[in-house]
């Protein structure tokens, strides 16, 4: 590569060898969801009703606020958990009424898609 450099006002041609380290590939990026029709209603996303292994957060994201406290009776529908991901809260709600054995988490914590949230026990 031929260069022009100037010093203390007198310009020299440079020819310089340029070598550049081999940059590894970045690999696979993987963006969440899949595509969501814009006139589409996305409602607040409910977690799964407890299967003995507890509700589950539905994505990543940090925990923004916990409502409920172990041995509070809950409805179907109560808001169990509020997770916050890219700037947007989502409510995690109860599928069946219970009774809440044990909160996994607390305010600050990162979750990952998947990991138990809060167990209850139903029918309660």
């Amino acid at each position: 590569m031929l260069l022009k450099v100037t010093v203390d006002g007198v310009v020299y041609e440079v020819e310089v060898e340029v070598e550049e380290d081999p940059r590894p590939p970045l690999g696979t990026i993987f963006m969440g969801g899949g595509f969501v029709p814009q006139h589409a209603a996305t409602p607040a996303a409910p977690a799964p009703a407890s299967d003995g292994e507890g509700i589950k957060a539905p994505l990543a994201g940090t925990v923004v606020r916990v409502a409920v406290k172990v041995g509070q009776q809950i409805a179907d529908g109560d808001v169990l958990v509020v997770l916050e991901a890219m700037k947007m809260e989502t409510e995690i709600t109860a599928q069946n009424a219970g009774t809440v054995e044990a909160v996994l988490v607390g305010v600050g914590d990162p979750v990952t898609g998947g990991q138990v949230l809060v167990q209850v026990q139903a029918g309660s």
